[in-house]
C-alpha cells in the first residue's frame, strides 16, 4: 500500500507542530513528509517518517522549474493521499501536478481550490490540532509534539554544557530571539538579575542571535553560556531537555520545548496564544502585557517593527513577571 504523503513546507515551528498527525498517520500505516532542508533537519531520525523528500523551494527548486522536477518525483512514488499542512497555492500546486488522486487541505487555505477535500480550519484550536485534524476525527485524542535527538546530538549537547561557566549546576535556557523584530522581548539582560544566584544560564538560538547572547552575558558575567549558532535544531532540542526551564519568545524554541516537554515560558507581544502557537509542554506559562491594549494583536506574526511607535505590549512586561512564571513552572505542576 502506497504511503501517505504529507506536505509541510512552511515555519520550522510548524514542522514540530506537525508531528502529532505524523504520530497518528504512522499508528495507521506509512508516512513520508515533503519539507524544505531545514524542515528535513527537524524530522531526522522521527520514528513516524519512512522518508523525507525536501523541496528546496526558495534556492534549488526555487520557480516552475523546481515545481515541476519535484512533482515529477511524487509522481513517480504513486501516492494515493497527501495531506496539505502548509496550504498555500505552490503546496497545493505540487500535490495536483504529482497527480495524487485525494488531496485534503484546510478550507480557508490559498490552495483549497485545488483541494479534492476541505477540512474546516478550527481557529480556536491550537495549531497542532488543528493540522492533526486532516486525517483525524475532531474528537480523536492528540499525540504529544515529538523530536527525536540523534545519539550525536546528545552528544554535542553535553560537551557544549561541558564548557558553562557555572558548571553542573541547574540552567535556565533563554532564546531572546525571533525572525520577527516585534517579538523579540527586550528584557532578557535584565530578567537574569531576577533569577536564583545558583541557576546558570544557556542563550540558545542562530548565529543571528549572538549580540543577544552578549548583551545577557554582560549583564551577568561568569553566569552565562553561550549556545547560539553553535548546535544543530536537534542538538539544542537535545540541550534543552536538561534545561530546569526555558524562557522564549513566540518562536521556534518554543516548539522545541514542547516536543522535548521542557517547562516553558513563552513571552507574547505583537501575536496572541489565541492564534493557536502557544506552549504545548505540560508545565508551561505565558507572559503578556497586564490590561488591555487596543492594537495588540497587530499582525498573525509581528511586524518588523511596531506600526505605533510604542512597542508596549513587549515594553510593560516586566522581568520579575517573566521570574515568577519561571518559578511557577519549576516548582508546581500546571
Amino acid at each position: 500500500m502506497p504511503a501517505a504523503l504529507v506536505l509541510q513546507t512552511s515555519f520550522l515551528g510548524d514542522v514540530v507542530l506537525t508531528t502529532p498527525l505524523l504520530t497518528w498517520l504512522a499508528e495507521r500505516g506509512t508516512v513520508d513528509v515533503v519539507a524544505t532542508p531545514a524542515g528535513a533537519a527537524i524530522l531526522d531520525g522521527h520514528p513516524a517518517v519512512r522518508r523525507v523528500l525536501t523541496y528546496d523551494k526558495r534556492k534549488d527548486d526555487a520557480g516552475l522549474g523546481g515545481l515541476a522536477r519535484v512533482a515529477r518525483t511524487l509522481r513517480a512514488a504513486r501516492y494515493d493521499l497527501a495531506y496539505l499542512a502548509q496550504g498555500s497555492w505552490r503546496t497545493a500546486a505540487l500535490a495536483a501536478l504529482a497527480l495524487i488522486p485525494e488531496r485534503r487541505g484546510f478550507d480557508r487555505s490559498a490552495g483549497r481550490a485545488l483541494c479534492t477535500a476541505r477540512v474546516h480550519y478550527r481557529k480556536a484550536e491550537h495549531h497542532a490540532r488543528r493540522l492533526l485534524d486532516l486525517a483525524a476525527p475532531a474528537d480523536a485524542p492528540m499525540p504529544r509534539p515529538s523530536l527525536h535527538p540523534s545519539p550525536a546530538d546528545h552528544d554535542a549537547a553535553r560537551a557544549l554544557l561541558a564548557s558553562a561557566p557555572f558548571g553542573d549546576a541547574p540552567f535556565v535556557a533563554l532564546a531572546p530571539g525571533s525572525a520577527w523584530g516585534t517579538k523579540r522581548w527586550p528584557g532578557y539582560p535584565a530578567l537574569v538579575a531576577e533569577l536564583p544566584r545558583d541557576v546558570g544560564i544557556v542563550v540558545v538560538g542562530g548565529r543571528e542571535d549572538a549580540p543577544h547572547a552578549r548583551s545577557i552575558a554582560d549583564a551577568a558575567p561568569g553566569r552565562v553560556l553561550d549556545a547560539t549558532g553553535k548546535l544543530r535544531i536537534l542538538a539544542t532540542a537535545a540541550l534543552l531537555a536538561r534545561a530546569r526551564a526555558l524562557v522564549t519568545n513566540d518562536s521556534l524554541p518554543q516548539h522545541l520545548a514542547s516536543a522535548m516537554d521542557v517547562p516553558t515560558v513563552t513571552i507574547f507581544g505583537p501575536t496572541v496564544p489565541q492564534f493557536g502557537f502557544g506552549p504545548l509542554a505540560a508545565r508551561s506559562r505565558v507572559a503578556e502585557q497586564d490590561g488591555d491594549l487596543p492594537c495588540r494583536p497587530c499582525s498573525n506574526h509581528g511586524p518588523p517593527a511596531c506600526p505605533l511607535a510604542h512597542w508596549a505590549c513587549m515594553r510593560r512586561i516586566e522581568p520579575a513577571q517573566v521570574a515568577r512564571a519561571v518559578h511557577a513552572v519549576t516548582t508546581t505542576p500546571t
